[in-house]
């Protein structure tokens, strides 16, 4: 279960980017990179990329904007699992529930495709049109 809290940061923060930015024309999906930052942290940053590809998963590489070192961080340090599997479902849960609910839920899912993976890792579609 999502930690109130928790949400409500996301929330903060995905809206403030959101909000101030404009994405480009081009932009075709969008791309939630995850990192593991060290002592039980980890964070997301966010990606547009002007294409998408169901067997290129080097798409997001085509990126046409970042939230750049604008992360959003959580702390695994009091869960009972402390991996990065633990991470990304935490991770999930706030996604799902944002783009369910969320001011801007259905902007995340108005192009083609809203994938979340770890940098170094395979990419999981969360929304694809």
């Amino acid at each position: 279960m999502i930690q109130p809290d928790v949400y409500s940061a996301f929330e903060n923060w995905i809206d403030y980017l959101i909000e101030n930015n404009t994405m480009p024309e081009d932009t075709r999906a969008l791309c939630l990179n995850l990192y593991e930052e060290g002592d039980d942290m980890y964070s997301m940053q966010i990606v547009a990329a002007n294409r998408y590809s169901d067997t290129d998963g080097d798409w997001p590489c085509d990126e046409t904007w970042s939230s750049g070192e604008d992360v959003f961080t959580i702390s695994i340090a009091n869960e009972e699992e402390k991996d990065r599997q633990r991470a990304y479902d935490i991770f999930t849960e706030i996604i799902s529930a944002y783009v369910r609910d969320g001011k801007y839920g259905s902007l995340l899912t108005s192009y083609l495709a809203l994938a979340m993976g770890y940098v170094d890792g395979e990419l999981e579609i969360i929304y694809k049109a």
